[in-house]
């Protein structure tokens, strides 16, 4: 047994953090497959895989990491945890492309934001795992790029390897802590945009697109301007997400979208300076990703 891993393996736990055992020396799950389950033990009514089985049990925890050294896996969607992995260029197959650590500084310039001071751990690669407790009754999937370039996230689905553990490439050192930020609005605004809309007719008219961008516009307004205190920027940020696309396609011109966000975002009480911000950011990001029209 390694007593080092046990007690980081425990400590996770405390947090409330569902840990399970990882392959000693490696990250990979050290529980079995669908494929070799017995069907005896946890998996007797049903193959359970390392998501469900994970735990913050403290006497299954020292039953397992007294078989061997395991290192630690956090399975962070049933721990309430979004990570946001700031990984390395190197690690990316680039050498010369931004980091994440310095893209996701920059995303957190543009929306307004200081870079959230949270739990973070050092990942082997030279990373940065960055640890954020999520609302109450949010899943919130893994993502890939979505963020940035070089920025992940690990939700429901998803795993990090815990402080504490070791890699042939380095360990997994805490950086700073201990407390655990609230997952802020407007990143998850950015994780769970708002949907898009299904009632737009798939082959509609230039007149049509644009009748329907007008009232999508006067709805997101009044949503804006009705949003209560804790949802106001999370709902500015969604709504000029979802305008952005008709700025895009040539519905509306994008100085009358900012024009009546800017004013529903002062009407539920933020700033003139949170609201350009945060219109920035959504409506740039928007405008980039919806250059191509949706058809059926």
């Amino acid at each position: 047994m390694n007593e080092h891993l046990l007690n980081a393996a425990l400590a996770a736990a405390a947090r409330g953090w569902h840990v399970f055992p990882l392959r000693p020396g490696i990250k990979l799950p050290a529980l079995h497959g669908e494929r070799t389950c017995s069907g005896t033990g946890p998996c007797t009514g049903g193959h359970r895989k390392w998501e469900q089985r994970a735990t913050t049990d403290p006497d299954r925890i020292r039953a397992a990491w007294t078989r061997a050294p395991f290192n630690i896996g956090i399975a962070t969607g049933p721990s309430g945890l979004l990570v946001v992995d700031l990984d390395t260029p190197e690690h990316k197959g680039s050498s010369d492309a931004p980091d994440g650590a310095a893209t996701f500084r920059a995303l957190c310039e543009r929306a307004g934001h200081a870079v959230p001071d949270t739990y973070r751990v050092r990942t082997a690669s030279g990373g940065t795992h960055l640890y954020f407790t999520t609302p109450p009754g949010t899943r919130i999937p893994n993502t890939q790029g979505t963020v940035a370039d070089s920025v992940d996230t690990r939700g429901w689905g998803g795993y990090v390897v815990a402080a504490g553990s070791t890699t042939p490439a380095g360990s997994y050192e805490p950086l700073r802590g201990p407390e655990t930020a609230r997952l802020p609005s407007w990143l998850q605004s950015i994780l769970q945009p708002a949907p898009k809309a299904a009632t737009a007719p798939s082959a509609a008219v230039s007149g049509q697109s644009r009748r329907y961008a007008d009232v999508a516009l006067a709805a997101e307004t009044r949503n804006v301007a009705a949003a209560q205190v804790g949802e106001r920027e999370a709902k500015l940020f969604r709504a000029a997400r979802a305008l952005g696309r008709f700025v895009a396609w040539g519905d509306l011109p994008r100085d009358v979208v900012e024009q009546a966000l800017q004013a529903g975002g002062e009407a539920a009480g933020l700033s003139a300076s949170e609201c350009r911000s945060t219109l920035r950011s959504a409506l740039d990001w928007s405008i980039a990703h919806n250059q191509r029209r949706r058809t059926a």
